[in-house]
């Protein structure tokens, strides 16, 4: 069955662990910050906490939504910390990144959805680090475009959010986001003249022409950089995986998409949404 797949070699992580990464650690956990790195299990926390550089996750750690492939908590959120956009500042600064990464989870809970809050970390951490450059990765905000533009006039670099998968198996793997929504959210971004990125997850069922498909979709809407990993079970209550794609695979998915016009590619087994992301500005 699916859910007993091997895991093949080339998906072995090398754990790292150096003094910047004790010192990422504990810059997070001093300010009582949430990240993805974490949360989502990314098997390159080792070496991107190891570099000084983390993906910070505001609204608190727990979502509205239960996404299948996921596993943030759901459930009933906290109130937001309105000392959150602060605090994520300071701690960019302690860290010195060059280029910031912010996600959030999905707030449905709230009136705008947490689209003011987003604005008002993008603004923290221009105000304290006017040189550090930001990339978002935003939720869909149920497609009201007006608070996506409320995150598009805080005037980050890059702002991106996650197709996560192709069209077809979107209703099985995604809870609530829908894919013309999506569509319709990325396409906003570009518009209105910031760099638009996406990403998705291979292995969940997918044919090569159905990737193909969704490139052709992001880009005519406007994306110029496209991310593409394999997608990991994070536990058991989970969506199984279904195949393991070969390197061999990830390389000949980055050359036809930048053969498609995309500006920025990063496609292999362990890439995820912010991996390399300072490349990308």
């Amino acid at each position: 069955m699916s859910e007993h797949l091997r895991k093949p070699d080339w998906l072995k992580i090398r754990l790292r662990g150096n003094e910047q990464f004790t010192r990422t650690k504990s810059i997070v956990e001093s300010h009582c910050l949430h990240t993805i790195c974490t949360s989502g299990k990314c098997p390159n926390m080792g070496e991107c906490w190891s570099r000084g550089t983390a993906t910070f996750m505001i609204a608190g750690d727990i979502c509205t939504r239960s996404c299948r492939f996921c596993n943030t908590l759901t459930g009933k959120p906290f109130p937001l910390d309105p000392k959150e956009p602060a605090n994520v500042a300071e701690s960019i600064r302690l860290m010195n990144l060059k280029h910031a990464v912010i996600t959030s989870v999905d707030r449905d809970d709230l009136p705008d959805l947490g689209a003011q809050h987003w604005a008002n970390t993008i603004q923290a951490i221009k105000a304290i680090n006017p040189e550090t450059t930001v990339e978002v990765l935003i939720p869909d905000f149920q497609g009201r475009l007006e608070l996506v533009d409320l995150v598009v006039d805080a005037a980050p670099e890059i702002i991106s959010h996650n197709m996560e998968t192709i069209r077809r198996i979107t209703p099985e793997v995604r809870s609530a986001a829908k894919y013309d929504v999506s569509l319709s959210v990325l396409a906003r971004i570009a518009e209105r003249g910031t760099v638009a990125k996406t990403g998705i997850m291979v292995g969940l069922g997918e044919t090569k022409e159905e990737v193909y498909e969704l490139m052709d979709d992001v880009k005519a809407v406007g994306v110029s950089v496209l991310t593409i990993g394999q997608y990991l079970q994070p536990s058991r209550k989970n969506i199984p995986v279904k195949e393991y794609v070969t390197p061999e695979q990830f390389e000949l998915y980055k050359t036809i998409a930048l053969e498609k016009g995309f500006k920025h590619v990063e496609s292999a087994p362990l890439v995820r949404s912010s991996y390399h992301a300072e490349k990308h500005v």
